[in-house]
């Protein structure tokens, strides 16, 4: 295999400076000067400052904490920013270190921690023919020639961030070395396909779940989750391998393979945390965990099993410890439907439906709605299917289908116990429904879920499990359908000028809504992973039941006349809701599109 030259300073001062050997901040600053980054003033405070105290910081890290400002825009020059600038000196690519596109394994076999920590270096991809190296030492390149003859491939390298480099070579090698004892201890075995379960339960036989690599590849599976925003952890078994992926955004990313082994044994060791039946593998269990995100700030976790054709698949739910505690704004109301949400749940009694498909944000909503309903003098309590998330301030009760205990018994349970509020988890039956009636009719303020695609669709839902229309109109306060959308990336989103402005103008038109709208197109950077979008928020649709509204669902109950009604009464359709984000820049017109119903 024919090996490429190692890679030297370039000689065109139009693509780099010429400098060999380590970095000096001196040298940096002197370089800064010239390109009319800084200020000489600037440069003479730093070059005082720094040479008062020796550190053994990298000149990158330790200007960064001077506070230099750039001489442009005033904006401080931090460690990313230098680091930035350092690459176009040296005549080389700038790479911002995304874990998730990093395949830990084979960085730790083409280097070792040791030789990675000695040169400020982190191999960061591996192809058949090219080792991509990130360096914080741009100009120190004799080290190249001896990686180039081990791997048996060419070299590339890139410049990054050292605290970057710092951070993930301890996290990546520490991660493989995990990886590769909790494969020893578990002697390389452990597959657990379908035809061999039977077998493998029979027997008895554990992995050893409290193994010091598992645990630790456990330990840092829950820290790189929270690091990275994910709301679901999935690890899923393949014929040959297991895999990691986390759900951000609601888009899901591959973050890891591990051999089988390893993946049973990480399963088997938070199923123990979990307390559920580690042995039991061959019928879906739930479980919950809580343990504490980098702030310090306690996490529940939601855990979730099913046997698959390759072995048991778990899926763990994160829920944002700040989730309760969220005001309407945050969540994405507008004003004008938070106002009429906040009249809405300060009644007395009735039923308040809450609809929208599966992860559309419907359990967020109501425990940050009853939150804010808990004082001292209410008494709320929950009913649900499982318990999303633990909250001191509500008495919460999880169905048992198993002990004949489901939504209809725990209702009738529950007005025994004196409730001011109650929350249903689900209505998806008649006799659920009927509970939940019977609950508004004594004097309850009663809050449930239903699956349909809109506000309106769920008084015809209702009718079609069968509760009659005056019972409807005796208790329903009102529904509340929502989505959620991708949120447009504040570091990189631009005008799209090409967009079809007409088609916003026509979505608000019936409204009466005017304004100079220029939407706004996802381009993608590091900081969203190439993807243009960072977060998520919510679009709401409320409708409100009035007079003329029950007149309707009385005589002439089909969707389109009751649509038309709650219309004119001032609901806003979520593509309505969707389109004035539009307008606000926070979110695109084909996200819009994608997924909120038509308004036809």
């Amino acid at each position: 295999m024919s090996v490429a030259h190692p890679q030297k300073p370039p000689l065109n001062p139009d693509f780099g400076r010429l400098h060999a050997g380590h970095l000096d901040w001196r040298k940096l600053v002197e370089w800064l000067g010239e390109d009319g980054l800084i200020s000489t003033a600037d440069a003479q405070r730093t070059i005082a400052r720094c040479s008062q105290v020796q550190s053994a910081q990298h000149p990158v890290v330790r200007l960064a904490s001077i506070g230099m400002k750039r001489l442009q825009d005033g904006k401080p020059l931090d460690a990313e920013a230098i680091s930035e600038w350092l690459a176009g000196c040296a005549g080389l690519k700038y790479l911002r270190i995304d874990p998730l596109k990093v395949d830990v394994g084979k960085v730790a076999d083409s280097m070792s921690a040791v030789y990675a920590e000695r040169h400020k270096v982190l191999p960061v991809q591996v192809t058949p023919q090219e080792l991509v190296i990130a360096t914080s030492d741009p100009f120190v390149t004799d080290w190249v020639p001896e990686v180039e003859r081990q791997s048996r491939r060419s070299v590339r390298l890139v410049v990054a961030n050292p605290l970057e480099i710092s951070k993930y070579t301890a996290e990546f090698f520490a991660l493989a070395k995990s990886v590769k004892a909790a494969l020893k201890s578990s002697g390389g075995s452990g597959s657990a396909s379908f035809e061999q379960l039977v077998e493998l339960n029979k027997s008895n036989r554990q992995l050893d779940a409290n193994d010091q690599g598992v645990v630790q590849v456990v330990d840092w599976l829950w820290q790189y989750a929270f690091d990275q925003r994910a709301s679901d952890i999935h690890l899923e078994p393949r014929r040959e391998q297991g895999v990691i992926r986390f759900r951000i955004d609601g888009i899901l990313h591959p973050v890891y393979q591990l051999p089988m082994a390893v993946h049973n044994a990480m399963t088997a060791r938070i199923k123990l945390l979990g307390r559920m039946d580690v042995v039991e593998k061959r019928r879906p269990q739930d479980g919950r965990i809580k343990t504490r995100n980098p702030r310090g700030e306690e996490i529940e976790m939601r855990l979730s099993t099913l046997p698959t054709a390759f072995g048991e698949k778990m899926v763990m739910r994160i829920f944002d410890p700040d989730t309760t505690v969220k005001n309407l704004d945050a969540l994405g109301f507008s004003l004008h439907d938070a106002e009429r949400w906040e009249q809405l749940v300060k009644r007395p009694y009735g039923i308040v439906l809450v609809t929208g498909p599966t992860g559309s944000g419907k359990t967020t909503t109501l425990y940050s709605t009853l939150k804010r309903l808990a004082t001292e003098e209410v008494n709320i309590n929950t009913i649900e299917d499982p318990i999303e998330m633990i909250e001191p301030a509500f008495n919460q009760t999880q169905v048992q289908p198993m002990l004949n205990f489901g939504f209809p018994e725990g209702l009738r349970s529950l007005m025994r116990q004196d409730p001011d509020i109650i929350m249903v988890g689900e209505i998806r039956d008649l006799p659920t429904a009927e509970m939940a009636v019977q609950a508004a009719l004594t004097g309850h303020l009663v809050f449930s879920t239903l699956h349909t695609n809109d506000a309106p669709s769920a008084v015809s839902r209702l009718m079609e499990l069968g509760v009659p229309n005056y019972l409807i109109n005796a208790t329903l306060l009102g529904v509340l359908a929502q989505r959620l959308v991708r949120t447009l990336c504040s570091q990189c989103r631009q005008p799209d000028e090409n967009a079809k402005r007409e088609t916003l103008a026509e979505m608000v038109k019936p409204w009466q809504i005017t304004g100079s709208y220029l939407p706004y197109k996802a381009v993608g950077c590091v900081d969203c992973r190439m993807t243009g979008f960072r977060g998520r928020m919510g679009l709401y649709e409320l409708l409100t039941v009035t007079e003329a509204f029950k007149d309707k669902v009385s005589k002439e109950p089909n969707i389109d006349t009751l649509r038309r009604q709650a219309i004119g009464e001032g609901m806003r359709p979520l593509r309505l809701a969707g389109a004035l984000k539009v307008a606000e820049g926070l979110t695109t017109i084909e996200e819009i599109l994608a997924t909120t119903p038509s308004l036809s």
